[in-house]
């Protein structure tokens, strides 16, 4: 096996997209590289854990981090708050699934209680127990980086790692106009699927399969219609201008969220936050998919659909049309990342190279896992703008246009 914390191991991903390899099989089938995934790529990131409408005051998210079980919550004013789940007693875990608190965090075994800030408030009996030296401000519980942008929340287990900022690069403005912090969650379901979650984000993140794999899918977002959306920032990204409605009105049965701009009203935009936020964002509603990997072959997707901020509920027949269409599209594309998990697994693979045309976003993406691997802390740069052909896709007719101008540091690298 490959060290894969060197550059030797990546050669093939390093190279200009071009003439780059995709990942081996290894990086899809092999447990001992999932389990050192876990710490240098999920151990050292910015991880999407929640959507922002799910973690209120009073009730707790019980969420994985490299192996970690941490805990969300926030504050009545509505800050944020993370923490390793294990009471600072004995260890004992706090909480096994999401569940209600009121104000305080208590442990099931000795009742240790924490406020929402982590403190510990309560050790009964305790103090009068003939313990020396004891001091309850010694043992709060041990804190989680956490923070927030748009509808998702985010943790992440090293204080070293680049802030949240700077992980999410130029997105926050790119999609400034949807107003996303202000969109409710509508349903939420789980569905545990046979393959490696990196092949899920890859699928999300190519058009190439569109006419094959989704032909019902490539009506409203044809392949003629994708372009590149990504500037500088760890994600990956297309864009569908237009959405058509000519054969399908599945994306277009709600009416749009109000005041959006030119580009935004009339296009699709699908977007994988690194490393498992997968995000497709249409005018009138957002597909959201949280991918939590159990391991070298299997992930979890919780996946939530959000609707823009209004006084009125949907019409029940027109959501129930766009979750519909979502439901199958997903379940075609679990079925194909089941397919593509079982030929990694058993079929001999070594790797095959690249279309620029179709998977450019995946060159981006196996550079970022590759970073990670090696220690390099490098946020990708982007494309200057969208207004330029890309690898033949000629120009987006309804390109982003970013609200400043000028250079950026963070553009430099691969």
């Amino acid at each position: 096996m490959p060290d894969w914390t060197s550059e030797a191991a990546w050669a093939g991903t390093r190279l200009p997209v071009e003439r780059a390899s995709a990942l081996p099989a290894e990086a899809y089938a092999d447990r001992g590289f999932f389990e050192l995934e876990q710490q240098r790529v999920f151990a050292t990131s910015w991880v999407p854990m929640a959507l922002a409408d799910q973690v209120v005051a009073g009730r707790l998210l019980v969420r994985t981090v490299a192996g970690r079980s941490i805990i969300l919550t926030r504050t009545t004013g509505g800050e944020l708050r993370a923490f390793l789940n294990a009471c600072r007693h004995r260890g004992t875990e706090l909480a096994e699934t999401d569940c209600d608190i009121g104000s305080t965090i208590r442990c099931p075994y000795h009742r240790w209680g924490y406020s929402v800030d982590g403190d510990l408030v309560a050790a009964p009996e305790f103090d009068a127990a003939g313990i020396e030296d004891f001091d309850r401000a010694d043992y709060p519980l041990h804190r989680v980086g956490v923070g927030e942008w748009g509808c998702l929340v985010f943790a992440c287990l090293d204080p070293a790692t680049e802030p949240l900022e700077r992980w999410l690069g130029d997105l926050p403005e790119r999609l400034a106009g949807y107003r996303l912090d202000a969109w409710r969650s509508v349903e939420s379901l789980q569905v545990t699927v046979g393959a490696n979650w990196k092949l899920i984000a890859e699928n999300f993140q190519e058009y190439y399969h569109l006419p094959w794999v989704h032909p019902e899918l490539a009506k409203v977002s044809r392949v003629r219609d994708h372009y590149r959306y990504q500037g500088p920032g760890m994600y990956c990204g297309q864009t569908t201008t237009p959405v058509s409605s000519d054969e399908r009105g599945d994306w277009t049965a709600m009416p749009p969220a109000a005041g959006l701009g030119e580009s935004d009203h009339c296009s699709g935009r699908f977007l994988s936050v690194f490393p498992t936020a997968l995000l497709s964002l249409l005018p009138n509603h957002a597909f959201v998919i949280l991918l939590e990997p159990l391991g070298a072959g299997m992930t979890v997707e919780s996946c939530t659909w959000l609707l823009p901020p209004g006084d009125a509920d949907p019409d029940p027949d027109a959501f129930s049309t766009t979750r519909s269409f979502w439901l199958d599209v997903n379940g075609e594309d679990i079925d194909i990342v089941q397919r593509a998990q079982r030929g990694l697994a058993r079929g001999g693979y070594t790797p095959g190279r690249l279309s620029p045309r179709f998977e450019e976003p995946l060159h981006r993406f196996h550079n970022m896992v590759a970073d990670r691997f090696v220690g390099l802390d490098r946020i990708p740069g982007g494309d200057p703008t969208d207004a330029d052909p890309r690898y033949g896709t000629g120009a987006n007719p309804h390109p982003y246009v970013p609200a400043t101008t000028g250079s950026d540091p963070t553009r430099d690298g691969v």
